[in-house]
């Protein structure tokens, strides 16, 4: 992905401040801001580790499971009438609508 680091599962984005010289960036998909920052990349990459793993110290010292990204479920908004496109379309597949979606998210990101 351009602009983004991964590491054990957790997603981050990379930005660079032209002004203060600085790599920044946030662990992105999750609620929680984690943040890390650094003078070069290789700093960098290691400060997004170092947040990460952090983060999930931290979880565990206060006995709370670390948020995870991509949990497999998630909102979206349509107008009606692709909702009811898509219902119908799924009716007459004979499958339910989150399978329909699912099947076509995934013919979409191929």
């Amino acid at each position: 992905m351009k602009d983004m680091m991964e590491y054990k599962g957790y997603h981050g984005s990379v930005h660079y401040d032209e002004g203060d010289r600085i790599f920044f960036g946030k662990v992105v998909f999750i609620r929680a801001l984690v943040s890390y920052e650094a003078s070069d990349a290789k700093k960098f990459r290691k400060s997004f580790e170092d947040a990460v793993d952090d983060y999930i110290c931290q979880c565990e010292k206060e006995g709370a499971d670390p948020e995870r990204p991509f949990k497999g479920s998630f909102n979206v908004r349509i107008k009606p009438e692709l909702h009811r496109k898509a219902a119908l379309m799924a009716d007459k597949k004979g499958i339910s609508l989150n399978k329909f979606m699912a099947e076509t998210l995934e013919k979409a990101t191929k």
